[in-house]
Formats: C-alpha cells, structure tokens, sequence
C-alpha cells in the first residue's frame, strides 16, 4: 500500500516539478516548498517524506537547492532521515539548531530547563525582546516550525541529569553538547557513552572557544578538564563572559561536525582539540 501511495505522489511530484538550469548549464527539476505542502496536504501525508520522495527522484527542493553543491541528493536524505539531540538551548544550542534546521536535519531533540533573560540578547539567536521570560525549549520548537515546517522537533523543558539523559537522548544518531556547566558535561558524556552515541562538545569564554568530537570509546572530556570528581560547577566563561561572536562560531563548528558524523565523510575533530583564540586570531589544533 505505502509503495502504490508512493507511485502517486510521484506522480503529481512529476506534474509539478519545474524545469530549471543550473549554474553549469546543466538541466535540473526543482520543486518548491508551497508545492511540497501542497502534494502533502492533497495525500495526507507528512511533508518530510515528500521531500525525501523528490530527492530520490532527483527533483530537487528549492529549499535545499544551495546544499546540493556540496552534497548530494542522497545525502540530502540522509540528512532528513537523521535525528540530532542538542542538551543547552542558550548560546551554542540555540545557534546549532537554528542551522540543522536550515540544512535539513529530520528530526531535532532539545532540551533546557532555563527561560530567556535579558542578558541572552547580545548572544543568543533565539532570544528576543518579546519572548523574554518564555521557555527557551519552547521558543526553540516555535522557530523550527517556522524554518522549516517539515522537521520533527521534540522539546524538554528539564535540566539533564543521570536520572533522565539516556531517556532523552537515546533515539539520536548524534548528540550536541551546548551546556554551560561542568559537571552536566560529564553527565552527558557518559550517557552517551553508555548508548554508543557520538558527541560533539563545544564551549565557550571570553573570545575563546574549544571543539572536540567524541566517540564512545574515546576519553574526550577527561582528556580536557581531568578527572569529573570535584568539578567547579562553571569554567572561566563565567569570568571572561559570552561575547557575541565567540558561541556563534563554535556552534557553526558544532553544527559542521554533526554533518560529517551522519554523512560519514570528512576529517572530523576526534581525538584533537580545536581551540580558538579570536582576539589574537590564533588557531591551534591540539591531539588529545
């Protein structure tokens, strides 16, 4: 039955598609987001798979259309069939999902416990004048839904701890670390250690940041910051502060590492640290 409604939406894919040029020359079929809701809404199905639909017919969204230069159209889908937990909505977390959602990332779980303050608003890309005093989670999920209304977005409004991380982060092929404290970083690794899933721990302070991709079997954190027992609940961020471009560019690192976890390709930042200065405009890049 799901192969013979598959036949007919591709059917009305084909009658809609567009034919365009590329920037080679070459001829391409695009489809447009009104036009994917359109075929989604006539067949009561979900707009994902519409999308996955075209892309495996090489009728190519206008909405990922910028993408494809850099991947295909099967790597498009197995963007959209992935799904990513970010643990930290503020100043990493809230700019990493902001960009997996414009790169098409399927399905998205968030959580924070936290509310929008004003000391948000000269970092966080989520926070605005109007929603202060709202749930970070839920302001997370409304702007998912108005990027890109296809992408499945599970929000939990609690602070992980061991009790309740595994629950959260279980389904995910990738977990982003966007927290601002010590030791829920390890809480977070071992979670995820213990579910033999990938994570990419990003933080912040002053005009330096740090990047690392760990994997299960990898020591990661403790490689960084030693030993978890008798950890400061904050590092030196809560002395030098979170400027405004410091978490925008380690959470676009964040978000690129992720791409290369599901895509499988690329040089990822496992086993290393990459660690940026801004201000004196050094980069270095430490084995770990």
């Amino acid at each position: 039955m799901k192969n013979e409604k598959e036949e007919i939406i591709l059917k009305e894919l084909k009658k809609k598609r567009k034919e365009a040029i590329n920037s080679s020359g070459e001829k391409y079929y695009s489809i447009s987001v009104k036009q994917i809701k359109e075929i989604a809404c006539k067949f009561q199905t979900e707009s994902r798979e519409v999308y996955i639909l075209a892309l495996q017919n090489n009728i190519i969204p206008k909405r990922y259309k910028r993408n494809l230069g850099v991947i295909s159209p099967s790597e498009q889908v197995k963007l959209l069939q992935s799904k990513v937990a970010i643990i930290g909505a503020g100043g990493l977390g809230g700019t990493v999902v902001e960009l997996l959602t414009r790169m098409g990332i399927g399905e998205l779980i968030i959580a924070d416990k936290d509310i929008m303050g004003d000391s948000n608003l000269n970092r966080q890309i989520l926070s605005k004048e109007i929603n202060l005093g709202q749930s970070k989670v839920e302001v997370a999920v409304k702007r998912v839904k108005e990027i890109n209304s296809s992408i499945y977005i599970t929000g939990h409004s609690v602070f992980i701890d061991s009790d309740n991380v595994k629950k959260i982060i279980k389904e995910a092929a990738v977990v982003v670390d966007a927290l601002d404290n010590l030791p829920s970083r390890f809480v977070l690794q071992r979670a995820c250690r213990d579910l033999k899933i990938p994570l990419i721990h990003g933080a912040i302070a002053g005009f330096n940041g740090q990047l690392t991709t760990i994997f299960p079997e990898d020591k990661g954190l403790e490689l960084i910051y030693g030993s978890d027992r008798d950890l400061p609940e904050h590092g030196s961020e809560a002395t030098l502060g979170a400027p405004t471009v410091t978490p925008a560019l380690i959470a676009s690192l964040e978000a690129q590492e992720v791409i290369k976890v599901l895509l499988k390709r690329g040089k990822l930042f496992r086993n290393r640290l990459l660690y940026l200065d801004i201000e004196d405009g050094t980069i270095e890049v430490l084995n770990l």
